[in-house]
């Protein structure tokens, strides 16, 4: 069970991470065009959205890797085109595969960071520990990397860039080619990052994921910002709420419907044998339907109330729901 360590933190009360119209673009092509974000300190924003549209761009300009052509970005208050030596030392970073060295063993390989990072011996030696235990690498610590699974390998990366106690950290896709499992256990380490008090940038292409950490998502599509809200707002664009009453015998399947039509006023579908589903204005909709059904002697053994998945949102948001080819964005340039 991961723990959360103790760390150093910037004011809760300033933004962890600024960026205002950054523009950036490779040749023919525009991967920014004009792109906001922002994230107060101690939260995790998800920058959610297809191959090609910019996300892992936007973390470069962020992380001092690449320059914008236009616009500004703070980390912490220190901007990262003037202060980049600054923010770097406030930064941690996990790209998109593992970049662990794999003929060194897990210690050492943070060790190794840790001496980079200007600590002594005795310090990475200790800091090294401390992540192994806390990732549940301590059992594997001195193996050499190329023996470890995909998920442990994903673990030592998110421990490597942690060497440092960034107050900032950004994640570019840090479950791609993780199984289910794998994917749900790095979730739980992102949170306890977060509960230690750091900030989390987290970029992905799995909706769920942002859904289930972020507390704002800010979807891109071609280089621009098309949303910017909370999760459940964002649910909010395609329309209210939906109600599900799954009758726990059939033949009352028509006389639910009945109820659900007489109190919403609203066309009630049958998406599956058995079920109904029905659009909803609000939360007090499920205590009216509860109270008609327990009235005419309808037990159920399914009734939930809930909103629009980020699928939707995403379809609404962009009228599509397929990826695009990806845009030539993995050009590399290391800003001065």
């Amino acid at each position: 069970m991961l723990q959360p360590m103790n760390a150093q933190h910037n004011d809760p009360a300033a933004l962890a991470i600024e960026a205002r119209g950054l523009t950036k673009r490779f040749g023919d092509t525009q991967a920014l065009d004009g792109v906001d974000l922002s994230a107060p300190t101690g939260t995790i924003l998800g920058v959610l959205g297809p191959n090609g549209a910019g996300k892992t761009t936007a973390v470069r300009v962020l992380a001092t890797l690449l320059r914008a052509d236009a616009g500004f970005a703070r980390i912490g208050g220190h901007d990262v085109a003037k202060e980049a030596a600054r923010v770097r030392q406030l930064i941690g970073l996990t790209g998109q595969y593992a970049s662990v060295d794999e003929a060194l063993s897990g210690t050492q390989n943070l060790v190794m960071i840790g001496r980079l990072l200007d600590l002594s011996g005795r310090a990475a030696r200790a800091r090294a520990k401390e992540l192994l235990a806390w990732f549940d690498l301590s059992e594997a610590a001195d193996r050499p990397a190329r023996t470890y699974s995909g998920g442990m390998r994903r673990r030592l990366d998110l421990a490597a860039s942690l060497v440092g106690r960034p107050a900032v950290v950004f994640l570019d896709e840090p479950t791609t080619g993780l199984d289910p499992a794998k994917r749900e256990d790095m979730w739980d380490v992102v949170r306890a990052i977060v509960a230690d008090g750091a900030t989390v940038l987290l970029t992905t292409q799995y909706l769920e994921e942002a859904d289930a950490l972020a507390d704002r998502i800010t979807v891109i599509d071609r280089g621009r910002v098309i949303a910017d809200d909370t999760p459940d707002a964002l649910k909010r664009v395609v329309g209210g709420q939906t109600l599900s009453v799954r009758p726990a015998d059939p033949a009352r399947l028509h006389d639910a419907e009945g109820i659900l039509l007489e109190l919403t006023g609203a066309p009630v579908e049958s998406p599956g044998a058995g079920v109904l589903r029905v659009a909803v204005g609000g939360d007090e909709a499920l205590t009216a339907v509860v109270a008609r059904l327990a009235a005419a002697s309808i037990t159920v053994t399914e009734l939930s109330l809930h909103l629009p998945s980020l699928d939707e949102v995403f379809f609404s948001l962009t009228g599509r729901d397929e990826q695009p080819p990806a845009q030539p964005t993995d050009r590399l340039e290391v800003a001065a």
